[in-house]
């Protein structure tokens, strides 16, 4: 894990080297769930509420394109109810709770609508999603509950998955920006053989900032 904090960092120092780049921070609250299928039938999910923040970058590409990376913390979830019962969570038991902690790294492209300086803006593309440490709590079938830490690696929960993540927002000329984003789960969760497959969903509202568009628009001015 400190290997991907040390190629975040270097990946986004390098890219804000260049001085026409752009970059903010953002936070917002999300509602998320899952896709969460056993042996071909689907199971009863409810959505939970999380949070993410994080930084963004805007690096110029081509005409109203430009490259806009990600980095940033994902707080997810969901409850589901079983018809079916598997390890994980354990096949005794009779729904979960689950709560995860990510750090989420998008390569995302971005496409202004028109050349104004406040604008609509939609982003697109991939995303690596890092499972740092989760929790999840569950009532057994005979009685009782279980309330743990979630248990990462091979025969477990995936610690790693990947995203496709959709942003549509509008950005103002002096840097503060809204968007509404779209998080569709691409990977199966689940290493456990015979277990369940589910996937992250998640949707909700961000607002942020640039912080260095006016130093831009100065440097701009003064190189004229």
């Amino acid at each position: 894990m400190k290997t991907i904090y040390i190629l975040t960092a270097t990946l986004f120092t390098a890219l804000y080297a260049n001085c026409q780049i752009e970059w903010a921070v953002f936070a917002g609250p999300q509602a998320t769930n899952t896709n969460y299928v056993i042996q071909g039938a689907k199971q009863k999910s409810e959505a939970k509420y999380g949070f993410q923040a994080g930084v963004a970058l805007k690096v110029p590409f081509e005409g109203n394109l430009f490259f806009a990376p990600e980095g940033f913390y994902s707080m997810k979830g969901y409850k589901v109810t079983f018809s079916r019962f598997v390890y994980p969570p354990g096949p005794t038991a009779a729904d979960n709770n689950t709560t995860f902690h990510c750090f989420e790294l998008a390569a995302l492209l971005q496409y202004d609508f028109g050349n104004n300086p406040s604008h609509f803006y939609i982003k697109a593309g991939p995303s690596l999603d890092f499972q740092l440490f989760g929790k999840e709590k569950f009532n057994e079938i005979g009685g009782g509950s279980v309330d743990r830490s979630m248990k990462f690696g091979p025969g477990e929960y995936g610690r790693y998955s990947a995203n496709l993540l959709a942003k549509l927002g509008y950005e103002t000329a002096s840097g503060f920006m809204i968007s509404a984003h779209y998080t569709h789960g691409a990977a199966n969760l689940n290493n456990a053989d015979g277990g369940p497959a589910f996937r992250h969903r998640a949707y909700g509202i961000s607002i942020g900032k640039y912080i260095n568009r006016k130093k831009i628009v100065m440097d701009t001015k003064n190189k004229e």
